[in-house]
């Protein structure tokens, strides 16, 4: 699909000539084959040259050659990793974009830490992998390669600062949904390296119009007829009120900075910090300070992401209520730190203990912006509230050097927290207290926890659905959701925004209607993110009474009765692909005391029990229509094979080497190779 270009804005007509160069100025063609090079002298010594390898001699040479001061060369060098995307004229205007205004300042945030390295007597380098977005390629091709993605950026960004032998500290600048969990990945896998990650920031939030979650279901409310052009053509102009940060919303991108500095791989309060601001600059340039610190003192990332930190993220993230997303990337960052890998079992465990703390977008009741969340004190006022609950660990490392109990005992009297809670209140006019609560008055408004883990027939290895984010009109008095409707099958997500956005009275989704959506897991699609649904149904006027199950995942901010990573996936033999239209489905899923069930119970109105639906499933034959994606690339199919043989979805969808060669060895033995 590509996108229709306006007649009147077509490119202008370029030649051959053009190409060529010819009849253009002489002045064009002039080359020049020599230079004086830099003056001065690399200061190696006699020492050096013999005991150092040649790659450091060259190395110094290089370090001169753009323009680096020779007498500083033997400082001590950091290196600067982010996913800078874009180019930026002087005075900010674009010359070419990035993929989202995520990345677009943040080589803004690298300058501005660099400049703090050379202050600090340090030779700063800087390297660069971009990242994409999964708003941008939802419902495209393009999603079938985010998820993969992440592990290849943190690939990526090993090897580039592997690639500085003589780098003494890694500073991460990241900030979206498959970046972030990429750099942190990449600076958990640097064992004995000082790592520090820079929180990339929030784009603002406009004075009046709609968020950057709300406005991606503006298709699905023009095709019903609920918006007008002109309201989608107005508010779809200033949804991002700034060029740069993350989405307004506690998604994926914004879930995934809350996690790093839980985990104290951020500095404290650096989380979503409203993006282009001097806080934001001042952030980068602190976080430069605190990697020297670390090095200077011989803390590595291994002594800061112990497990207990990562007990202490769950934590935060269950407080927060986060993206189930990070159910993906958490494991992850824990197998490339060395550590535990969180199971299910911990995620509801974890869940049942804390409570809901967080009025953010998309969970609600009001529903802040995530620039709110941050002038309401942020991560360290969540854990100030976690910590007199005793449900964090504050003995833990973190990156400023201090513990993290010393870190909250700073913030409680901090002029920062002061100041930041202020601004909100005589500002902005809202009550920091009803952003970040107390757990008395989370209670008594009814806030529930995060997530919960609905199994079932259709579901045997589990699924997940953010529970905190259904709607409460159609919850029970007791706190249960309970649906039971006729199935609505689709193979791929196209196909079911067909019809969410068919004017059909036959054909479309009504209300009532429980969508099934497969061969949308790992092997279907790379794992792809369906927030066109979700968010179609958050915003449709009947959508809180559909519900959803899929094996694919979802964005963050996604809401609703819309259950995700059913396992197994439709392609690996999954109940789930043998689902058919008109059957009967049962939903029940307990918000307090997070369990649920989706099961077949009958079908063509005939409701039966989930005993039976266990016997009509192993009667039907695998439909012949499963197939992965036409389009899923090579790269995203062997991806999905890795991951499989890594532990799958529910242990991250990483790479385990050692499993991965132990599989490889097992299939050539048994193939006689």
């Amino acid at each position: 699909m590509t996108l229709r270009v306006n007649p009147d804005h077509d490119t202008y007509d370029v030649s051959i000539a053009d190409v060529l160069g010819t009849g253009t100025d002489p002045a064009l063609r002039e080359i020049q084959t020599h230079a004086d090079g830099p003056k001065g002298k690399v200061p190696f010594t006699a020492e050096f040259l013999i005991e150092e390898p040649s790659g450091n001699h060259f190395g110094m040479t290089q370090n001169a050659g753009m323009g680096w001061n020779p007498s500083e060369l033997l400082r001590k060098q950091f290196i600067i990793l982010s996913t800078v995307g874009g180019v930026k004229a002087e005075d900010g205007s674009p010359i070419a974009l990035g993929l989202h205004t995520g990345h677009f300042e943040l080589r803004d945030m690298v300058t501005s830490a660099a400049e703090e390295f050379k202050l600090l007597k340090s030779v700063p380098f800087a390297g660069f992998c971009s990242d994409p977005c999964d708003g941008r390629t939802q419902g495209t091709t393009g999603m079938l390669d985010s998820l993969p993605y992440r592990n290849d950026a943190a690939q990526v960004f090993r090897r580039i600062a592997r690639s500085l032998p003589t780098v003494r500290g890694v500073l991460g600048i990241a900030s979206c949904d498959k970046g972030l969990p990429a750099m942190m990945m990449a600076l958990a896998g640097l064992h004995n390296q000082p790592t520090v990650v820079v929180p990339g920031g929030t784009t603002l939030k406009p004075r009046a119009g709609e968020d950057t979650g709300q406005i991606q279901s503006i298709g699905a409310r023009f095709a019903q007829g609920e918006v007008t052009l002109e309201y989608a053509q107005d508010v779809g102009c200033r949804s991002c009120a700034s060029p740069g940060g993350g989405c307004q919303f506690l998604g994926t991108a914004g879930t995934s900075q809350v996690v790093s500095e839980a985990l104290g791989l951020a500095i404290t309060h650096a989380a979503l910090s409203p993006s282009g601001t001097p806080a934001w600059h001042d952030i980068a340039r602190r976080s430069a300070r605190a990697l020297v610190m670390m090095e200077r003192r011989g803390i590595t990332s291994r002594d800061i992401l112990v497990d207990a930190a990562f007990e202490n993220a769950m934590a935060v993230h269950a407080a927060c209520g986060g993206s189930t997303n990070l159910l993906l990337h958490m494991p992850a960052i824990a197998h490339a730190a060395g550590r535990t890998r969180m199971t299910v079992e911990d995620w509801n465990r974890v869940n049942l203990q804390v409570p809901r703390l967080v009025d953010v977008l998309p969970n609600g009741p009001i529903g802040h912006p995530t620039t709110q969340l941050y002038a309401a004190g942020g991560v360290p006022e969540v854990m100030l509230h976690l910590r007199r609950l005793g449900l964090i660990d504050a003995s833990v490392l973190t990156s400023t050097g201090q513990t993290l109990q010393e870190n909250l005992d700073w913030w409680e009297d901090s002029e920062r927290r002061y100041d930041v809670r202020k601004y909100l209140l005589e500002v902005d006019g809202v009550d920091p207290d009803n952003v970040i609560m107390s757990p008395d008055r989370a209670k008594s408004k009814n806030l529930t926890s995060t997530v919960t883990f609905p199994m079932g027939n259709i579901a045997p290895e589990g699924s997940v659905i953010k529970s905190t984010a259904i709607d409460p009109s159609v919850v029970d008095e007791d706190n249960v959701y309970r649906n039971t409707g006729p199935a609505r099958v689709f193979r791929s997500e196209r196909d079911a925004m067909r019809a969410i956005k068919s004017r059909d009275a036959d054909y479309k989704i009504k209300a009532g209607d429980i969508m099934v959506v497969t061969c949308g897991g790992p092997l279907g699609t790379g794992m792809e993110e369906v927030y066109q649904l979700t968010a179609a149904l958050k915003h449709l006027s009947y959508g809180k009474h559909v519900a959803l199950i899929t094996d694919a995942r979802f964005s963050g901010v996604s809401t609703g009765a819309c259950i995700g990573h059913v396992g197994p996936e439709a392609l690996a033999g999954g109940p789930i692909g043998r689902v058919r239209d008109g059957d009967i489905i049962e939903i029940i899923v307990d918000r307090k005391n997070l369990s649920g069930s989706i099961n077949l119970v009958g079908t063509d109105a005939d409701i039966k029990d989930a005993e039976w639906g266990n016997a009509e499933f192993d009667r039907r034959k695998v439909p012949s229509d499963l197939a992965p994606h036409p389009q899923l690339p090579d790269d995203s199919r062997l991806w999905a094979a890795l991951q499989s043989a890594s532990g799958g979805t529910w242990g991250g969808c990483v790479f385990d080497v050692d499993l991965i060669v132990e599989t490889i060895e097992a299939g050539n033995k048994a193939l006689g190779k």
